[in-house]
């Protein structure tokens, strides 16, 4: 048995994944090293904190072992409703057995929607087909920030529909998934559109080698992704102004093992880009979007025994049509385990990351597309540069002095080519942020922080973490004005009795003041929640956020509710 093996709470390093198989990774990760539990894909929908979009230097995340079954811990997806608008459901539901079916339903006092129902059928032993459902959102009047109390009838609703199918052969997995999502929202009063609606759909199709003991294995798989933004212009009076992005993305790996400690891998990603709809300057013919193709390399070596895991590669990025022709950046990561329960960690990574319009909903829904030049007539926009992370390394150091206590400490830099945000900006005043659009510009972070987690017998979880950055911008400094400064955390969980669960938690998040331009109120939010197990298969839930009524923004200029409470019941069946 390897030694990692023993570490409490999950403290071993997991090697990186190829960057070339996260094309779609939005911005750096998270520092995350709390305690994860594995989840069926018959319970839990992919489930993040959307207010955590956006803002974190990529860390390797922990290996951890499977525990027992539970429900996901938070309810919006990453590119779900706005965290600004509505806050999550995010309690606690174990769930002992393996029952296919599960639904939920709750609703809140800004007319908060949670609804989710996902059943598996097993269709035998070796075919599974998951059908699931998803509908979040909320409709309710909030108050703008940089007014005199002026208030929005806002409303954002995220409607989601996946089926996915699985066959097992002997030693290989034959995976068929087809996805639809829209996303209907209003812009705040004054903006240059009142509305937007986005509307996407893909299928994959794709192989997976299942047998770890052969010398050679493989994966691959192709995708159709198809996504449409409806308007797109200023002037939303103008007629046929929606934008339509395609992407062909064929991914493959193959790994050669060298003995029972080493392997080989070399991985590709090829993504074939296509616009077609509201693409060029209807005057002049000049075409802002125009189709393009990246091809993405990783090779690398691992080695993994008792003492050591290393991961060494390399990211070679190349584009044809649109963009910078060839970029390489390192994909190296380092650990040291010594006394069973101690890791020095070490790494230095980069890579290509896709500014699809997939990417854009996830940073800032309310975003406009940039113009495409300084003389462009008003209301033509362009697809931003791809940002390339030139490096983001780190060092750091993870222990478990004591069972179930646990810190890491980590420091790190951070380089951005073409780095993807957002500004607000009206000629009359900047604080009103008539509108949002796109920007980027290359950016420096520096970060350092730690946390520490407490864990007795699932009945008490204490965790708290804290993350300093420090982002410089070399001509854009506006675009400073939505990185965060700081993040601090903390959460408690308590599991009295077997029914109940009760999480309570704090979320500080500050940004960067950029002078003779605006200044983000912090992110301050205490929520507490709980749920019951009425009886068996029957759940009540109910999470309470931003107990201190404060008035801050996750978008700038765009508000997050006040006191705000979302209830309900859950199905297990």
């Amino acid at each position: 048995m390897k030694r990692s093996h023993y570490i409490i709470g999950g403290l071993a390093l997991a090697m990186s994944m190829p960057s070339c198989l996260q094309a779609q990774t939005t911005q750096p990760k998270d520092t995350t090293m709390t305690r994860t539990v594995v989840v069926e894909q018959e319970y839990n929908p992919d489930i993040m904190d959307a207010s955590k979009v956006n803002v974190l230097p990529k860390v390797e995340e922990p290996t951890v072992s499977k525990k027992e079954v539970e429900y996901a811990t938070t309810f919006f997806p990453a590119t779900s409703v706005p965290a600004g608008l509505m806050r999550p459901y995010t309690g606690k539901e174990v769930q002992p057995g393996t029952t296919p079916g599960y639904v939920r339903a709750g609703y809140g006092n800004y007319g908060n929607l949670d609804v989710l129902a996902n059943y598996l059928f097993r269709l035998s032993k070796k075919d599974r087909l998951n059908v699931r459902f998803q509908m979040d959102g909320m409709d309710g009047k909030l108050t703008l920030p940089f007014t005199n109390g002026e208030k929005w009838n806002a409303f954002y609703y995220r409607t989601r529909a996946n089926v996915d199918y699985t066959h097992q052969f002997d030693k290989l997995d034959l995976n068929i998934a087809g996805n639809f999502g829209l996303s209907n929202f209003n812009f705040q009063p004054g903006s240059v559109n009142s509305k937007q609606k986005f509307t996407s759909g893909d299928f994959h199709a794709g192989i997976h080698f299942t047998d770890e003991t052969a010398p050679l294995r493989f994966n691959a798989e192709t995708n159709l992704l198809m996504y449409e933004r409806q308007h797109n212009m200023f002037n939303e009076s103008e007629a046929n102004t929606g934008i339509k992005e395609t992407i062909i993305r064929t991914k493959g790996d193959v790994t050669g093992a060298i003995g029972d400690q080493q392997l080989i891998t070399i991985a590709l990603e090829m993504n074939n880009l296509l616009y077609n709809g509201y693409t060029k300057n209807v005057s002049t013919g000049d075409e802002y979007f125009k189709n393009y193709t990246t091809l993405l390399l990783n090779p690398y070596y691992e080695l993994d025994n008792d003492d050591w895991k290393l991961h060494i590669g390399a990211n070679v990025d190349l584009s044809f049509g649109f963009d910078k022709s060839f970029r390489i950046s390192p994909d190296i990561t380092a650990q040291y385990i010594f006394s069973d329960s101690y890791i020095v960690y070490a790494k230095a990574t980069g890579g290509k990351q896709l500014n699809d319009f997939r990417r854009l909903e996830s940073i800032c829904p309310y975003g406009e597309l940039p113009e495409a030049n300084t003389t462009a007539t008003l209301g033509y926009v362009q697809r931003p540069y791809d940002t390339y992370e030139q490096i983001n390394g780190s060092i750091g150091f993870k222990a478990s002095p004591y069972p179930g206590l646990w810190f890491n400490v980590f420091g790190g830099y951070q380089n951005l080519k073409n780095d993807l945000s957002y500004l607000g900006f009206d000629p009359s005043n900047i604080h009103s942020g008539s509108y949002l659009s796109f920007a980027q510009d290359n950016t420096d972070n520096l970060y350092l922080g730690g946390e520490i987690s407490y864990d007795y017998k699932d009945i008490l979880g204490i965790s708290a973490k804290y993350t300093y950055r420090n982002w410089d911008s070399k001509t854009e400094e506006y675009l400073l004005a939505v990185k965060p400064v700081s993040e601090m955390s903390f959460n408690v969980r308590i599991h009295p009795i077997s029914a109940l669960n009760i999480n309570l938690g704090y979320d500080y998040i500050n940004r960067k003041e950029v002078k003779e331009y605006a200044k983000m109120t912090a992110i301050n939010d205490l929520h507490i929640g709980a749920s019951y197990n009425v009886f068996k298969g029957v759940s009540v839930y109910a999470q309470v956020h931003n107990l201190l009524n404060k008035k801050y923004q996750y978008y700038l200029g765009y508000p997050t509710e006040g006191f705000n409470f979302l209830g309900g019941l859950s199905f297990r069946f």
